[in-house]
């Protein structure tokens, strides 16, 4: 498990990696949509040819653009829906990568949390669906790189690094808020919009919290993980908050503060929790360094995030008012270039010349799954289980849905899972799991209780899960850079025979549902026309576009220069 380079290690101990645009288009004619709620409720159970369940979406609904990333089973690449131009990030997943690992539940686990997740700082889920050889999830796009790419090739300023510890912290408290534990927080983690907003992605290895139940695996990353992780005893949401100092840390000295050549090194550097702070030239300053300090606290109680005061509160972090950072309504320090690639080029050669064939192809070419032979060995047996997993449990989303309930219901607010025409357990909606690794045992989270979104409102169900309803999209506004979206003009009326039928006026249109989601990036919007505009041959993607390699000169925003720019100097 020698893997504190910075591959995230799943619920059995695994080696795993992830990875981590144009204007609208015309308003269609008026339109009348006429639907039932039952329709609604159950376009999950419907089964097309090949079994998978019917949805309204799949892999023709978007144009395929570059590749931006690559995990352990896939990559990532920019896509656009061909309806409403809209750009979105799609990580396609093989079936056959993940069975053989059996990181089955690992994918399904991720699936269904993002469901229950929609924030400004989180890369939402938009989209999934899966055909015969690939699971497919369509999150928000995030055209600025992630922190991983940026910190590698330049130093930024404390002002800069403050920005982006703010907004994650936000990010964790509402997931932390739905019972929700990262456990992978790293730069490769995080990823920048095209203003300069941090996102928090891959949930491969999130888990939720239960009362009744400790954590005790080591899953993540081993450079990252608490003191608490390693001891065994059992942990709780403030190991995220470990993490989340060890990236504050890297983003200021551009290296970790524990870096042991072995599995066994690491666990003793990170338990003694005794990092070091070289004196720089520019300094870091005292209530940096002390906050940086305060983050990595052994002790858990006393750690900066075991309550949401002794971060907003911290010298350090206090310059900002979190309920405007959190709405978006305070300009970002750093912004991406918007004339500059911001990932790895490389991804899209490869796939051109090193895949046996392209996703493109693929597509096109596959055949269904041959059925379990009489004689089968038992390891085919339990990939077959898996496959079947697969094909029952990655169940298809679609946000747009969800607005379209909330228009059809004239509620402005989305279901939760204790509504009357909410889905049962036997149903094919998504329901909250639990990880299979949380052990049975006394509670030992301390006097930490991660407060709910409604005080008022139970956090488990009747067989002890955590019940996550999908809150609506906070109607967040941004007042340094506003985003124009069409309002949707119709009324709603009640069908005679009991249906709900909406009737656009003439200015509204169907495709403009889809940019109603307030938690939408810019990069949806705006990166897909500039930077991605057909394909310009095999090739395209090299020309008139320099990579990110050549550091940034010293006048950008919230940056000192190239790297090794703070110099140590004892």
């Amino acid at each position: 498990m020698g893997n504190g380079q910075g591959k995230p290690v799943d619920l059995n101990g695994e080696v795993q990696s992830h990875a981590s645009h144009r204007t609208a288009s015309p308003s269609p004619t008026p339109t009348i949509l006429s639907t039932t709620r039952t329709k609604l409720m159950n376009r999950g159970n419907e089964r097309n040819a090949d079994g998978f369940p019917a949805t309204i979406v799949n892999l023709n609904h978007f144009r395929l653009l570059r590749v931006v990333g690559r995990g352990a089973f896939g990559k990532v690449r920019i896509v656009e829906r061909k309806d409403t131009n809209l750009a979105f990030a799609l990580k396609y997943i093989r079936k056959d990568e993940v069975v053989r690992s059996e990181s089955v539940r690992n994918i399904i686990r991720e699936r269904r949390m993002l469901e229950y997740v929609n924030h400004p700082f989180i890369c939402n889920l938009r989209y999934s669906f899966q055909d015969i050889e690939y699971m497919y999830l369509v999150v928000d796009l995030m055209s600025g790189g992630d922190l991983r790419f940026h910190i590698s090739r330049k130093t930024f300023t404390e002002e800069a690094v403050r920005f982006w510890i703010s907004e994650l912290g936000c990010a964790l408290r509402y997931i932390h808020q739905q019972n929700i534990i990262h456990r992978d927080i790293k730069p490769d983690n995080v990823l920048l919009d095209a203003d300069g907003h941090v996102h928090l992605t891959d949930f491969n290895v999130a888990s939720d919290v239960v009362a009744s139940r400790t954590l005790t695996s080591k899953s993540g990353t081993l450079a990252y993980l608490a003191p608490e992780v390693y001891a065994g005893k059992g942990y709780d949401v403030r190991a995220d908050w470990w993490s989340l100092g060890v990236l504050f840390y890297e983003c200021i000295y551009n290296k970790r503060p524990f870096e042991g050549g072995s599995e066994g090194s690491l666990s003793q550097q990170i338990q003694a929790a005794n990092p070091k702070y070289p004196v720089t030239q520019p300094p870091v300053s005292l209530s940096c360094l002390y906050a940086i300090g305060s983050a990595l606290d052994p002790n858990k109680e006393t750690r900066m995030g075991s309550t949401w005061e002794s971060f907003t509160q911290h010298e350090f972090f206090k310059v900002f008012d979190f309920e405007l950072l959190e709405q978006k309504r305070i300009e970002p320090i750093f912004v991406p270039s918007s004339e500059k690639t911001n990932f790895d080029a490389t991804y899209d050669l490869e796939e051109l010349l090193l895949e046996e064939a392209p996703l493109e192809a693929r597509a096109r070419r596959q055949k269904p799954r041959e059925r379990l032979k009489e004689d089968a060995t038992d390891k085919e047996i339990r990939e077959d289980e898996l496959y079947r997993m697969i094909e029952n449990e990655f169940r298809p989303f679609d946000y747009t849905i969800q607005a379209l309930k909330r228009i059809t219901e004239g509620t402005g607010e989305l279901r939760t899972n204790n509504s009357d025409d909410a889905q049962t357990e036997h149903d094919s909606g998504p329901q909250a799991i639990t990880t299979d690794e949380a052990t049975q045992m006394s509670a030992t989270n301390g006097s930490y209780q991660p407060s709910p979104l409604n005080p008022s409102t139970s956090n488990e169900s009747r067989t002890g899960r955590p019940v996550r309803p999908a809150p609506p999209p906070p109607q967040y506004q941004n007042d340094f850079r506003a985003r124009h979206h069409p309002i949707i003009a119709g009324q709603r009326v009640t069908s005679p025979t009991g249906g709900v039928q909406v009737t656009l006026d003439g200015g509204g249109s169907w495709s403009e549902l889809a940019r109603q989601d307030a938690t939408l990036p810019t990069d949806a919007n705006n990166t897909a026309g500039d930077k991605n505009e057909g394909s310009g041959g095999m090739f395209g993607f090299l020309k008139s576009k320099k990579g990110r390699n050549n550091s940034p000169k010293p006048k950008e925003r919230g940056v000192l220069g190239k790297e090794g720019a703070r110099v140590v100097i004892g």
